[in-house]
């Protein structure tokens, strides 16, 4: 995991704040992505925005790579088949939650919307279970048993979720 870096952490949150009022401002919409991915898998008419949006936030780490900004690899301990699962599961809860926490949490909570504070209150409380539970809950039965935390649920015991996943640059440099 890379270091805190509270400058980079406050001009990523500005270009985040900056990037949701100029959707506001000039296309009337609230930059929750997962409603900006729903709309252009829909094919929703007028979708050209949602597209270009989508196409940025692919690019733009993609451009600051290029540029000489060393990008990191993100760390998966899992595996492609754990991966998808939580990538089901986390499309299921925005569903249920009637928007993600980039559209409740950043933008909702900007206007004040008691429903966006609620589901905001809600992401940020399962969170801290969720990591209370990996890091301390299951440590302890890994431990004994020198396996990884994640390893210690009973339904990640087969071979097919202990595949590590390769990252971006092993499939770019051909590895």
């Amino acid at each position: 995991m890379a270091a805190f870096d509270p400058v980079s952490a406050l001009a990523g949150g500005a270009l985040i704040g900056l990037a949701a009022v100029l959707l506001m401002l000039l296309n009337g919409r609230i930059a929750g992505v997962s409603g900006i991915l729903g709309g252009a898998l829909a094919r929703e008419a007028g979708s050209g925005w949602r597209v270009a949006f989508l196409a940025g936030l692919i690019a733009a780490p993609l451009l600051l790579g290029a540029v000489g900004d060393p990008v990191p690899d993100p760390r998966m301990p899992a595996s492609w088949a754990i991966i998808i699962a939580a990538g089901l599961l986390v499309g299921f809860g925005t569903r249920l939650g009637g928007g993600c926490t980039s559209g409740h949490g950043v933008c909702g909570m900007a206007r004040l919307s008691p429903r966006s504070i609620v589901a905001t209150c809600v992401f940020m409380a399962t969170a801290m279970v969720v990591v209370a539970v990996m890091r301390h809950g299951l440590a302890r039965d890994a431990a004994s048993s020198n396996r990884h935390p994640a390893q210690g649920l009973v339904f990640l015991e087969h071979d097919l979720f202990r595949k590590p996943v390769p990252t971006f640059r092993d499939h770019a440099l051909g590895g």
